[in-house]
């Protein structure tokens, strides 16, 4: 096992990505073709496109990583592919991609699930990483808290209600025209703000589950008035608050959330470490806030570097080289699943 190469590939949104990884924590390339600047005009991943994108970039993506990893798809032993949840057009790109390349070389194959890679790319840098843990992972399309009992096993503990984390960031910032992606938008803007600047309501119902719609819709009656969006003649709206202040005081109230919520379930388990992983995980608040609180209540904090929480391959191949060590391997058939 030590010594297996596992190829991964990535097509869950809009990165195409591909990686070799031995012996499932030694990355040895880590390849992604990122479509930010195709969707960037339109404010969001346009999935038509994204899947235009990843059918252009598959072939070349995967030849890069096999060749800065320096070897040949025959030394590869297992080929593991992100087959959900995500977007049904692309995750066929990429399991298609990655069932012609296991049946032309004679290699198996193991489907992964997106969000269980983002939580096992802690141990591409952390491979002490101890189990049971609660993670948390928080992204454009997700956010969800888990009891983890290994690499692939986790028990689902409460989910967002509406929008994701990162979709709040996005549509924040649209409201407030700043641009795409918003995540590293606001994450900057908020330096300079005051998160007590603006109120903002927050979801404390001491369950599990997380819900941002209610302060996405704050910050839009803030910014554009109380009729905003109903379809009413605009009311003289009150003198808008600094873009700063608001931007603060929307991140502080989503981080609360996320922190709040994963420390209550890390007490509830009695773990003694949490782990979280996604594109959010990159938020500077985030990082600091949930390292103060883990810090305050004796707990181990595990958060990968900004490469590994963004999507990326080198997860899904560390990954799947754990579920084929446990014999979880799939067979020519695996399908992609949008949903799960």
């Amino acid at each position: 096992m030590k010594d297996l190469l596992c190829l991964g590939i990535e097509t869950s949104c809009d990165e195409t990505a591909a990686a070799v990884v031995r012996g499932g924590v030694e990355v040895l390339s880590n390849v992604v073709r990122t479509q930010v600047e195709i969707h960037r005009i339109f404010g969001g991943v346009v999935p038509e496109i994204a899947c235009r994108a990843h059918a252009e970039a598959i072939g070349p993506v995967v030849d890069k990583a096999l060749a800065d990893a320096g070897v040949k798809l025959d030394a590869v032993g297992v080929i593991a592919v992100t087959s959900q949840p995500g977007l049904i057009g692309a995750l066929l790109i990429g399991v298609s991609a990655a069932k012609a390349l296991a049946l032309g070389a004679g290699k198996p194959i193991v489907g992964v699930d997106h969000i269980a890679a983002h939580l096992y790319a802690n141990r591409l840098v952390h491979p002490d990483l101890p189990y049971p843990n609660v993670g948390l992972v928080v992204s454009g399309g997700h956010t969800a808290l888990y009891h983890s009992t290994g690499p692939a096993d986790h028990e689902k503990l409460g989910a967002t209600r509406d929008d994701a984390a990162g979709e709040a960031f996005d549509k924040v910032a649209k409201i407030m025209g700043l641009g795409y992606p918003g995540g590293p938008l606001i994450d900057r803007m908020a330096r300079d703000g005051n998160a007590k600047a603006v109120a903002m309501p927050r979801l404390d119902d001491g369950g599990p589950d997380f819900s941002f719609s209610g302060v996405k819709t704050a910050v839009l009656y803030k910014w554009k008035g109380q009729n905003a969006g109903k379809g009413k003649r605009p009311k003289a709206a009150p003198p808008r608050p600094k873009p700063e202040d608001l931007a603060a005081s929307f991140q502080e109230a989503v981080v609360d959330a996320l922190v709040s919520k994963t420390l209550r379930a890390a007490a509830e388990r009695g773990v003694k470490a949490v782990a979280v992983g996604g594109g959010v995980a990159c938020n500077s608040r985030l990082r600091e806030r949930m390292g103060e609180a883990c810090h305050a209540a004796g707990l181990r904090l595990y958060v990968p570097p900004v490469m590994y929480c963004t999507d990326n391959a080198a997860m899904v191949a560390g990954l799947g080289s754990a579920m084929f060590g446990m014999g979880r391997v799939s067979t020519l058939e695996l399908d992609a699943v949008a949903t799960v």
